[in-house]
C-alpha cells in the first residue's frame, strides 16, 4: 500500500475572484486535519506557508501539543500533532519526502471545482492499495489550489458531491471525507462515470 501525505497549503490559492493569493494558518484546521490524517494513517501532515509570522505561529501550536503542557494534559491530541510539520511551500514539501522516501512522490491536487481528466475516488483508491509510490494530496486554502498548483500535479482528484447541488465544504471537512473514501474502512467509492480511470506513468 502506498504512504500517504497531506499537505495544506496557504500559497498560492485563490480568492474568490480568482487572484492569487496568502491565507492565514488556523488553530482549528492544524487540530482537525491532523485528527483525520492520524485515524487514517497519514505518514505526516504538511501546514504550508511562507509568511515567517504565520511559521511562528503554526511552530507554537505544534510545540505546546507535542512537548509543552498539551502533550500531557491531552495525550490523545498529542498523539494527533505529531504527525504535523511546517514548511515554507510545496517545493520543501516534495523535497523533505524525497529525501524521506527516495522517491519524488505522486501530487495529488484537490478541488472542489469539476473539469476533465479528474480521477474517481474509487480508482484512487484501487491505485493506492497496490502502488509502491508515496503519494503526496495537497489541499487548499481561501477558494482553491491556484493553478500554479494543480498544472503540476500527476493526479486531479474529482470534487466531492452529495446528493444536493452545494458544494462549498471547509477544507477540515473535505480533508475528512477525502481520507475516508481513500482509507476507510469498507468504503466503496462509486465513480460518478465523469473522471479518468487512475493510471500514473512511471
Amino acid at each position: 500500500m502506498a504512504e500517504l501525505y497531506l499537505a495544506l497549503l496557504h500559497h498560492p490559492v485563490l480568492d474568490k475572484n480568482g487572484q492569487v493569493v496568502t491565507t492565514a494558518v488556523t488553530n482549528m484546521d492544524i487540530h482537525d486535519i491532523a485528527r483525520s490524517a492520524r485515524t487514517y494513517g497519514v505518514r505526516a501532515f504538511y501546514v504550508v506557508t511562507p509568511v515567517k509570522a504565520l511559521q511562528v505561529l503554526a511552530a507554537k501550536i505544534m510545540e505546546h501539543w507535542q512537548t509543552g503542557f498539551g502533550s500531557t494534559y491531552n495525550v490523545t491530541r498529542k498523539d494527533a500533532l505529531s504527525v504535523v510539520r511546517l514548511e515554507r511551500d510545496l517545493d520543501g514539501v516534495l523535497l523533505h519526502l524525497e529525501r524521506e522516501t527516495g522517491v519524488r512522490p505522486r501530487l495529488v491536487a484537490t478541488s472542489a471545482r469539476s473539469g476533465a481528466d479528474r480521477v474517481s475516488f474509487a480508482a484512487l483508491r484501487n491505485h493506492l492499495s497496490v502502488s509502491p509510490d508515496p503519494h503526496l494530496i495537497v489541499l487548499g486554502t481561501g477558494w482553491g489550489l491556484a493553478p500554479a498548483v494543480t498544472e503540476r500535479a500527476d493526479l486531479m482528484l474529482e470534487p466531492i458531491h452529495g446528493p444536493t447541488d452545494y458544494n462549498h465544504l471547509s477544507v477540515r471537512s473535505a480533508a475528512a471525507v477525502i481520507l475516508d473514501r481513500l482509507r476507510g474502512a469498507g468504503y466503496e467509492g462509486r465513480s460518478s462515470g465523469k473522471s479518468q480511470s487512475c493510471e500514473v506513468a512511471p
